[in-house]
């Protein structure tokens, strides 16, 4: 079975949520991605720099969305970003942290499936 489909629609929705049309800029929402990747233990490329008002919420959502509040939500809000901002950068986390799961999982597929070729596996 070829993966490359997957990983097609995958780019796809990557590309549309972090470098399409936002309240937000392209940059912001390629650094909450990024760090939501690396909690997740994968690496996204981009260097771009998340605000220290967003860090700990981005933390939040890449590790336990379920355990984000109204609080936190309300700080950004207080501290300048728009209902619109914060719902991107929510989305962009978690495009991050589960790309860093897709990766893991496809690179435990690709494993099982090299093993299962390789003869007295």
């Amino acid at each position: 079975m070829s993966l490359e489909p997957l990983k097609a629609l995958f780019a796809d929705l990557r590309a549309a949520v972090l470098q399409g049309r936002g309240v937000t800029e392209p940059a912001l929402r390629r650094a909450a991605a990024s760090r939501a990747a690396v909690i997740g233990g994968y690496h996204l490329s981009g260097r771009d720099q998340l605000p220290e008002a967003l860090a700990a919420y981005v933390e939040t959502v890449a590790r336990h969305a379920y355990r984000v509040t109204d609080e936190q939500v309300a700080a950004l809000l207080a501290a300048g970003y728009s209902e619109d901002a914060v719902f991107e950068v929510t989305v962009s986390t978690a495009l991050g942290a589960g790309l860093a799961r897709l990766e893991r999982g496809l690179a435990a597929l690709e494993g099982a499936n090299d093993a299962a070729q390789t003869p007295g596996a």
